[in-house]
């Protein structure tokens, strides 16, 4: 076998043998995947704390301790008012539900010829078996099973600042250890790879973050200005899901509306509010996304929903924090191997 295809075979048989060990230990791997998703968004902060002299460790430390106290703040801030919300909104399921049997579904079936059935009291039943006076007869044995589970989450999300310091820390040492390490033949085309996959992935994930605070800023403002009366919960539920494409405006849509018939008792008080998700998703698409997040980035919306789902199917929750990386890379890798291809004899 000629040296090219026996250096081909052997790569192809490392790669295929690391997803491998990668599948195997999935189940672990979270909050070590989770700290490192982390240390890579807030490495530009430590170093700019750098180049004001301070070293990188204390920088890493005092990065994390403002990172840790403006997720406090802010659960400080949400949970309480999030928490009233929900309730209220738990309060008008039952007429919302009423609504659907005694108004919706007939007038669907009236003009649209269906025949469609929806028994609100049955459902309202098993909502109360599972959240009323009784569940705790349900849930405990429950609770008693999956025991372990929950204190392995626990122990997972505490693993994750330690992990994350560290990582932080030796940030810049690690790339140049990996970069120190390569095949000098391979030098430049893995380097010039992960340069520009870091100009994609950087991009995308810091200007994704921003875009999900600022359209659930926009959407709660715009729900309270609507007279909605759970504007906040909704529209921080529909900001903080804009990261899968539709699905934060569907489901920020579907919750409006259900509430808001419920409250305003006709068609026409839903207008501004779906005028509020219709101006956001305008707003979003053509404004904010790509201002912030870039044409370049190049990652389509089916490319981000399929990842998702493939990747949450076959590795879980460690699936999904991998989904988006794995895509930008596989991107990187489709580019490269087009211009490759343009500029070969076969083309």
């Amino acid at each position: 076998m000629p040296a090219g295809y026996l250096s081909l075979v052997l790569t192809l048989a490392v790669i295929f043998a690391l997803g491998w060990l990668v599948w195997l230990l999935s189940p672990i791997l979270t909050p070590f995947v989770a700290a490192a998703i982390l240390a890579y968004l807030c490495d530009p902060l430590v170093d700019g704390l750098e180049r004001f002299r301070l070293r990188r460790g204390p920088a890493s430390a005092l990065v994390m301790l403002a990172l840790a106290l403006l997720i406090a703040a802010l659960m400080l801030v949400l949970v309480p008012v999030l928490s009233h919300e929900f309730s209220l909104l738990a309060a008008q399921t039952p007429q919302a539900l009423a609504w659907i049997q005694d108004t919706f579904l007939p007038w669907l079936n009236q003009h649209l010829g269906l025949q469609l059935q929806f028994n609100a009291q049955a459902l309202r039943q098993g909502l109360l078996s599972q959240v009323g006076p009784g569940a705790a007869q349900t849930w405990l044995p429950r609770l008693g099973n999956g025991s372990l589970a929950i204190l392995a989450f626990f122990a997972n999300l505490a693993l994750v600042p330690v992990v994350m310091f560290y990582l932080l820390r030796d940030w810049d040492r690690l790339v140049a250890w990996i970069e120190a390490n390569l095949p000098r033949a391979w030098h430049d085309a893995v380097t010039g790879y992960f340069r520009e996959l870091d100009a994609v992935l950087g991009e995308f994930l810091r200007g994704q973050l921003a875009v999900m605070l600022i359209m659930a800023a926009y959407y709660s403002v715009g729900l309270a200005l609507a007279g909605l009366q759970f504007a906040l919960a909704i529209g921080i539920l529909a900001g903080m899901l804009v990261f899968i494409p539709y699905l934060g405006a569907a489901l920020g849509v579907t919750l409006a509306t259900l509430m808001g018939v419920t409250q305003f008792g006709s068609w026409m008080g839903l207008l501004p509010v779906w005028g509020v998700f219709l101006a956001g998703q305008l707003i979003e698409a053509y404004g904010i996304t790509p201002k912030l997040v870039g044409e370049r980035v190049g990652l389509h919306p089916v490319g981000v929903i399929f990842s998702l789902m493939a990747f949450g199917q076959l590795f879980g929750f460690f699936g999904v924090l991998l989904a988006i990386p794995l895509a930008s890379s596989t991107l990187v890798a489709v580019r490269r191997g087009l211009a490759w291809y343009k500029a070969s004899r076969f083309y």
